[in-house]
């Protein structure tokens, strides 16, 4: 019976040191989520910085219909790597990465200006009461419910710290978001199971800083603050592509 036990004991310290040494080895893949009022050009920037530096960068096309088709495209993403992944989402996407997050590839999670709510919470439900932010001022609906932001004020509230020209062009990219995705409940937080990084914008005009602030502290993720307005991973690339690589050691 000791024998038994004995290589009972054995094998389950061996699996043991093969997951924590599993665990430790560092991400060579990135995937790069986009958020609302922009698409995935948002993050070429960054994406450029990572391959330069050996990573495999993915970016993912977020269709912003919403919250399931947007994750969906995620794990799409994630199924296609090999090996541990660095799984990042901007803005709207951090509700996105919260809930793809699950996926057991994804060995770290960065949040950049984004939202990062808990089970059971809903994005509307965390704005009330709370005056809106001259982002959502400009906010304007379709006929279908689909929100956009001002054209005329988009480079200021979302880009303000960027040329007029590069804020100007983001409005080129820019593609709409289901306004029904703010009423939908996130079933999953994936920043409770791993390890977990954010980037606050303090000169976020989209998301109040204060709320980006609460929302890392909630998760006590590693975090930095940059003198950023909402596109971070476009006016502080290289900032960004730092904390990637540090959530990738």
């Amino acid at each position: 019976m000791r024998k038994i036990a004995t290589k009972l004991g054995a094998a389950v310290a061996l699996s043991l040191a093969t997951a924590a040494a599993a665990d430790a080895t560092p991400a060579r893949n990135v995937v790069l989520v986009h958020g609302a009022f922009t698409d995935q050009t948002s993050w070429s920037k960054v994406a450029q910085i990572l391959r330069r530096k050996g990573y495999h960068v993915t970016l993912v096309a977020n269709p912003l219909t919403s919250l399931d088709a947007d994750v969906a495209a995620t794990r799409s993403a994630l199924a296609a790597q090999k090996g541990p992944t660095v799984l990042v989402g901007h803005s709207w996407a951090g509700v996105v990465i919260g809930k793809a997050g699950d996926d057991p590839k994804v060995s770290a999670l960065v949040y950049v200006a984004a939202y990062a709510p808990e089970r059971g919470e809903r994005l509307k439900k965390l704005s009330d009461g709370v005056p809106p932010s001259p982002g959502q001022k400009a906010l304007r609906p379709d006929a279908r419910g689909y929100l956009t932001l001002d054209p005329a004020a988009l480079p200021a509230v979302f880009a303000g710290d960027l040329p007029p020209a590069d804020g100007k062009a983001l409005v080129a990219h820019q593609l709409p978001l289901n306004g029904a995705v703010f009423g939908t409940e996130a079933t999953v937080a994936a920043w409770h199971d791993k390890p977990t990084f954010y980037a606050i914008s303090a000169k976020d005009q989209m998301i109040p800083p204060q709320a980006e602030a609460m929302f890392a502290k909630r998760m006590h993720a590693q975090t930095v603050t940059l003198q950023s307005s909402h596109a971070s991973p476009v006016s502080h690339p290289a900032e960004v592509a730092a904390l990637i690589e540090r959530a990738a050691r």
